[in-house]
């Protein structure tokens, strides 16, 4: 049986471990190991979509090891080149609150010990200023006008939560959320050629906005499912009016460059 093209993906945050009706489970096997979980291919709105949960069927990968160059590599591999990328986050400043969805335009790495290229040789430079897709975010926040649009996120090695000294500097930058799985998601997805934007659900007030509070992985699960039909809502929206990625700097970045590793 022949592998069923995709040309968009949605790579599900935790508690989102499904979205397609009728779908192909296709596992791929890449140079890099195994996917978070096989992939399934159906469609919505007319578009075939690839579907894969970040953390694996279960929540079975922490942040700090999931493959994310396996899981971005498999991507490509059946035809991807725009990504839709939901996730929980804190929020950092008061122009968010729980329950806000969330389309940033900034990305701030604090993790440590990722792999996060797929350049082992040669000289490829990805530019990475802006770190997301400007036509994904604009389509996301034409799909619904309750979605906020811009800010940073910072994200975090994990799995521990922020001490509270941490977020308060995180937020005396200015940076607006916080979050454990959007790098180097964002980063091998530009590597890929790939559009992609995160969709980020405020789940909390991350520890350093209030004395004496801090967050708990259970609030955390029980914002992001009260929440999911809200956020596939938005996809279905969102997927059945994509822009075309042609001519997208998210891809032509490479196009006069010999990149030193393969793109399937």
């Amino acid at each position: 049986m022949s592998t069923p093209p995709a040309s968009v993906a949605v790579i599900g945050g935790s508690g989102f471990y499904e979205f397609l009706d009728d779908a192909t489970q296709v596992p791929v096997e890449t140079p890099y190991g195994a996917p978070s979980a096989d992939i399934a291919v159906g469609r919505v709105g007319g578009v075939s979509v690839a579907f894969l949960p970040r953390h694996g069927q279960g929540h079975a990968y922490p942040p700090h090891l999931i493959n994310y160059r396996a899981n971005l590599w498999a991507l490509r591999s059946l035809g991807v080149r725009q990504v839709l990328a939901p996730c929980a986050v804190g929020g950092l400043l008061p122009s968010v609150a729980p329950g806000d969805v969330v389309v940033p335009d900034q990305l701030v790495d604090r993790t440590s010990g990722r792999i996060q290229t797929y350049v082992q040789t040669g000289a490829v430079h990805a530019p990475f200023a802006d770190p997301y897709c400007d036509r994904l975010a604009t389509a996301l926040a034409a799909a619904d006008p309750g979605v906020k649009r811009g800010g940073a996120m910072v994200v975090i090695e994990g799995p521990r939560f922020s001490t509270r000294a941490e977020s308060q500097s995180y937020a005396a930058a200015g940076w607006s959320l916080v979050n454990m799985t959007g790098h180097p998601e964002a980063v091998l997805a530009r590597e890929m050629r790939m559009c992609y934007s995160a969709i980020a659900l405020v789940t909390d007030m991350d520890a350093g906005v209030e004395s004496g509070e801090g967050v708990g992985q259970a609030e955390v699960f029980e914002m992001f499912a009260a929440n999911i039909e809200r956020l596939k809502g938005l996809l279905a929206t969102v997927l059945a009016d994509l822009p075309s990625p042609d001519g997208c700097a998210c891809s032509s970045w490479a196009d006069e460059l010999e990149l030193t590793y393969t793109i399937p």
